[in-house]
């Protein structure tokens, strides 16, 4: 037969002979079924394990997951709108989590294509929300390194020395060595008149 010429070998080996065409196609399809489930396993996991890590890109998700669901339709494994709605709102990240109770505490139920508009309008507002903390935070900073830098290249203040001081002779405070009474007695004594000398030896 013609037909099973142009059928690949893996495939004609495993399907018996059939002199009408309907009957070959039926048999081919057989074949397949497994298949379909096999697909329909792997789209449910890839499904159900979709989620949206960023605020942006929630119309690009969204689609996916709707071109995701009309795959499994096809396959004959449908799931409702509604259902649909509340999936795709628990995939969104955190930040949009007060549009979720929003939408939780609402008699009205969306259509796909209502949130779809829903959600890309809150994508909107989070990413001008996210651009105004980014700018505070930018401005805080820069006011905050110019008040730090402010007194740069000027002489910082110092304390008066001589009352955090302590005396190498009479180890006392508040004052130096060159300026202790003791100390000027005790030179006069050993017959000293300037302090540097007595340094000196």
């Amino acid at each position: 037969m013609f037909i099973k010429t142009k059928i690949s070998a893996g495939i004609r080996g495993s399907v018996e002979q059939h002199n009408k065409v309907k009957d070959l196609l039926k048999a081919i399809d057989e074949q397949f079924a497994t298949s379909d489930k096999a697909l329909a396993s792997t789209l449910i996991m890839q499904f159900s394990s979709m989620k949206l890590i960023r605020i942006k890109g929630v119309r690009d998700h969204i689609m996916h997951m709707r071109d995701i669901t009309a795959q499994l339709e096809a396959l004959e494994v449908k799931m409702s709108e509604s259902f649909l709605v509340h999936f795709i709102l628990n995939t969104l990240p955190q930040q949009y989590g007060p549009f979720k109770i929003s939408y939780n505490t609402h008699k009205d139920k969306w259509s796909i294509n209502e949130l779809l508009t829903m959600c890309v309008q809150e994508e909107g507002r989070l990413a001008m929300e996210e651009g105004e903390k980014v700018n505070f935070t930018t401005q805080g900073k820069r006011k905050w390194d110019q008040a730090k830098n402010k007194g740069k290249g000027k002489i910082p203040f110092q304390p008066d020395i001589r009352k955090e001081s302590k005396c190498f002779f009479c180890k006392k405070k508040g004052h130096i060595k060159t300026d202790c009474i003791k100390f000027k007695n005790w030179l006069d004594k050993k017959g000293y008149t300037k302090p540097k000398e007595a340094s000196g030896k």
